[in-house]
């Protein structure tokens, strides 16, 4: 008897440390790691109740080091990876030095030539949309029980079911248009309880969002993508994150974020990044305040969320095969942090590419966040950051056309003089150009005729810089955002079964859910956007070509895109009236007259002639082989 109750105590005991032994932390962050990084002294947090007086040890990994914090919910662990084989390893966190917890870590082996990757370049035409908006091709995940905001079609700034399945139902359709890289909003959990649609109030940035998909699904998504050989990029925001992130419950250390203590605004006035005379006030309002009370503002000043970041950006290019980024509020950021995380990434992918959302109406403020800018290095600055997108670009174009006729600073003088302060660029050749996107009015509501257009998208498609096309452009949607961004954000048309007319296919064509194609006006859009684009794809001139351009007359303006076995002569006549375009202006580049080709209309042109006639708002593209 007495030998049956040992048995049974000694059972009892066993499976106790068993169950101590086996139990999980809360969050392992980064889950996995690469053998083969750059980025090898690998910074693992762990998370879980009162951890912080355990003590760690690993089999088969060097740890480099072991930071707590104020929290002892938190241990921030670094290891070596740098030559170690792929493979599982075993972390034990010890208490009177039992185990409590095991932790296995994986390392993966890193995808063949995963450092070489190219990145997005001045050859591609980005292809921005948003998930929830473009098309609802799983609907058993438009909810999810882990996530509050529920699918609500009929609220404008509801969640509206689209999703990753949704961009991968319509890959082909992104590929006829002449995209070559797809740029989605965020994809990462949001887990706010209302207009989370946006998701650039991140709750977790190691999941994503269950009603867009899973890891894996996003994974599936680039892969898919690149058979198709399009590109995908990620859209981070490194400035802030959602105020229902878990970890806003439990912060690892009170300057995590920026606290005042708690909440204070931006200002919003990102010039004084780089003014001089700048107070100290004003520039930490701008830095540190929080960008809305709903995203409380990052801390990249502190080495453990720099970190942080670094290794949450590397993990997913690394996971899901990324071929770039676009990031959120770039400018908002500490710049000094900022510029490291980019230095980081790049180091990691010195073939890639990265844009930055630098919302400026200067071009010397523009080009100060570009890497190897002229003007930061007045104040010994370098933000290491490829691209930036050009604002001044499309604030030009957002007048232009309404200014029929031409004053000294107005018409087609706003786009020529953009392009006047290309000296200020380190490389103009790498700037996003787009006539709208997510946050700001839609073209189309500025300028109801597609006449202006068509001479918008001439201009988009055939000057230096890496075009960008926002998810309805290409069929002239419209929206106010004077009446609130989601009217700025309406849903793709077809992109739902119960839509009526989906704009994905062709005018007149039906398909399985008898929905109508295309409208008129829809494919009179779509159809131009798509024989620009196309033509792109194999316009070296454009891609790669010299800019010459003559000063506008009358509203017209003329460029040259050359390279020494190609030309490309561009007409855009912003006027009410047909024009006379005299020649001999032009002969320095076009030195010999010879039969070209309008790429628009398919006519041939003879530029031996001494003059050209332009008709009434219209553009050409004169191909000169």
């Amino acid at each position: 008897m007495k030998s049956n109750v040992f048995i049974l105590i000694f059972s009892i005991i066993s499976v106790y440390s068993l169950a101590q032994k086996n139990q999980t932390l809360a969050h392992i962050e980064p889950p996995n790691w690469w053998a083969g990084m750059e980025h090898h002294e690998v910074e693992i947090m762990l998370h879980g109740k009162n951890i912080s007086n355990l003590t760690i040890d690993a089999k088969g990994l060097t740890i480099l080091g072991v930071q707590k914090t104020e929290n002892p919910n938190y241990l921030f662990v670094t290891v070596e990876t740098k030559n170690i084989a792929a493979g599982t390893y075993t972390f034990h966190l010890l208490e009177n030095k039992k185990v409590k917890y095991q932790v296995d870590y994986e390392i993966k082996t890193r995808a063949e030539n995963s450092k070489e990757r190219m990145g997005f370049n001045n050859s591609d035409v980005l292809y921005l949309l948003m998930p929830d908006r473009f098309a609802n091709g799983k609907i058993s995940n438009d909810n999810d029980p882990t996530v509050v905001e529920k699918m609500n079609r009929s609220l404008p700034g509801g969640r509206h079911g689209g999703d990753i399945q949704g961009i991968v139902d319509h890959l082909d359709y992104i590929k006829d248009l002449g995209a070559t890289t797809i740029w989605p909003t965020p994809l990462l959990e949001d887990n706010d309880s209302a207009y989370s649609y946006h998701t650039y109030g991140q709750s977790d940035l190691y999941r994503v969002d269950p009603r867009y998909g899973t890891n894996e699904e996003y994974k599936n998504f680039v892969t898919e993508a690149h058979k198709e050989s399009l590109k995908v990029i990620q859209d981070v925001v490194p400035n802030h994150w959602g105020s229902r992130h878990w970890m806003m419950n439990d912060l690892p250390t009170y300057t995590w974020i920026h606290q005042f203590p708690g909440y204070a605004q931006s200002n919003y006035r990102m010039s004084t990044q780089m003014d001089p005379n700048v107070s100290a006030i004003d520039q930490k309002m701008c830095v540190d305040g929080w960008f809305v009370r709903s995203m409380p503002d990052l801390n990249q000043s502190n080495p453990l969320v720099l970190n942080y970041l670094v290794q949450n950006t590397i993990w997913w290019m690394e996971y899901a095969n990324l071929d770039g980024l676009r990031v959120d509020t770039y400018s908002y950021n500490d710049k000094e942090g900022i510029a490291k995380w980019t230095k980081k990434i790049m180091e990691e992918y010195p073939n890639t590419n990265i844009v930055g959302e630098v919302w400026m109406h200067d071009q010397a403020h523009q080009s100060y966040w570009q890497k190897n800018s002229p003007i930061a290095a007045i104040q010994s600055y370098n933000s290491h950051l490829p691209s930036v997108m050009d604002f001044t670009l499309l604030d030009a174009l957002n007048q232009a056309f309404n200014e029929k006729n031409q004053n000294w600073d107005q018409g087609m003088v706003r786009v020529y003089e953009n392009f006047v302060n290309d000296f200020l660029y380190d490389n103009p050749n790498n700037i996003l150009l787009f006539l709208e996107n997510h946050d700001t009015q839609r073209f189309n509501e500025i300028y109801a005729n597609i006449a202006d257009y068509k001479l918008a998208m001439t201009i988009l498609a055939t000057v230096r810089g890496i075009p960008q096309i926002y998810y309805g452009t290409e069929i002239g949607m419209k929206g106010n955002k004077n009446l609130g961004d989601a009217d700025i954000r309406h849903d793709f048309p077809g992109g739902w079964k119960e839509d009526k007319d989906n704009a994905f296919v062709s005018k007149d064509s039906k398909n399985e859910n008898s929905q109508s194609g295309r409208n008129q006006t829809q494919d009179e859009y779509f159809n131009f956007t798509k024989k620009i684009l196309n033509w792109r794809l194999n316009s070296k001139a454009v891609q790669e070509g010299k800019t010459i351009q003559f000063l506008p007359e009358n509203n017209l303006y003329v460029f040259f895109r050359i390279l020494p076995t190609e030309k490309v002569m561009v007409i855009v006549n912003n006027s009410n009236d047909q024009q006379i375009l005299t020649l001999n202006r032009f002969r320095e580049v076009i030195s010999t007259g010879k039969m070209c080709k309008d790429i628009i209309t398919g006519n041939n042109i003879n530029l031996a002639n001494e003059k050209l006639i332009i008709g009434a708002k219209t553009s050409m593209i004169i191909e000169i082989k």
